[in-house]
């Protein structure tokens, strides 16, 4: 089994299948033709796709003719990238994220941003553990296990892909032998292309200039795509233009959303929320899923129990009114 895996995205939708087929489509599948429905042979063969995000990941396996995204073991398509240490084991994906607020100093999250990163980076400010500077002015996470651990983001990245994996195998019900960073990729491309191509490869018809955004938990990039630009109009495309900001995303709009409650809360209800590391961690959770509440309403509420000792908290916030 050989492995496609892509460092470069920031957002998880549908990525990992993307370059999966991309990767299969110019001259089919290792050489062979592809099949009438579009697929390719994979009797012989399988090749997964890893598609981190800073939030979460998908994985993707190309089978049975096709591409099929994989669950986890909660049946789902997408899960946290998430690891959480407690007494005697460590927990990772959906598991680990139920202890995000019940035990925010052993669990680290939102890991594949700090890879490569100075000390000094302001977006560290943003992160909800504990981090200081390691060796040529790395970054260090701190996670608490009866005493003080400190770990690189690499080594946090490698027990998730140690994860994934295991995830892999089961699903699969066989090995993964190639599946380290030595690995030879099929196709390394970036999102934005990968993306572009995928959307306009059996379109047909008359030429058009399609903008292709992307926003991800932490980052945004908008692609320039002239869809049907392949053999005058018949399918296709050709990228134009690609534009991004590294630090823009939608972690930027749940601070907004932090802020703003947290200075509520407290002059309504004279609590310290950003004093309280777990009242932190389960404003910022009800503040994401206002998020995406208000992506398709006028307004959203939130409430929560016992945010600060037995003080219960509530509010609603409309797109109206401009809050947001």
């Amino acid at each position: 089994m050989m492995v496609v895996w892509n460092p470069l995205c920031g957002v998880v939708k549908c990525n990992a299948c993307r370059l999966l087929w991309l990767s299969m489509s110019e001259d089919g599948w290792m050489g062979k033709p592809p099949l009438e429905n579009g697929g390719f042979q994979t009797s012989n063969i399988r090749v997964i796709g890893f598609d981190i995000g800073n939030e979460s990941r998908v994985i993707a396996a190309a089978k049975r003719g096709g591409i099929d995204v994989l669950l986890s073991d909660e049946s789902k398509r997408e899960t946290p990238v998430v690891v959480s240490f407690g007494e005697k084991q460590r927990f990772l994906g959906s598991s680990g994220a139920a202890f995000i607020t019940a035990n925010p100093k052993s669990t680290g999250s939102q890991i594949k941003r700090l890879i490569g990163k100075q000390y000094k980076h302001e977006q560290l400010k943003l992160l909800p553990f504990v981090t200081t500077e390691g060796p040529r002015g790395s970054v260090l996470i701190e996670l608490y296990l009866k005493t003080t651990w400190k770990f690189t983001p690499v080594e946090i990245l490698a027990m998730l892909y140690t994860h994934l994996k295991h995830i892999t195998e089961k699903d699969l019900e066989s090995p993964v032998v190639d599946c380290d960073w030595d690995s030879f990729p099929l196709k390394l491309l970036h999102d934005g292309t990968a993306i572009a191509l995928g959307y306009g490869m059996y379109k047909t018809g008359r030429l058009l200039l399609c903008l292709l955004v992307d926003i991800g938990h932490c980052d945004t990039q908008i692609t320039a795509f002239e869809q049907g630009a392949r053999g005058g109009g018949g399918g296709g495309g050709k990228k134009l233009a690609h534009m991004f900001d590294r630090n823009l995303g939608g972690r930027d709009v749940d601070e907004v959303l932090y802020k703003h409650f947290a200075a509520q809360f407290s002059e309504r209800y004279k609590i310290d929320v950003c004093g309280n590391a777990r009242a932190c961690m389960r404003l910022r959770a009800s503040c994401e899923k206002v998020k995406r509440v208000l992506s398709a309403n006028a307004e959203a509420p939130i409430s929560i129990e016992c945010l600060v000792g037995d003080t219960d908290v509530k509010e609603i916030v409309t797109t109206n009114k401009g809050r947001v």
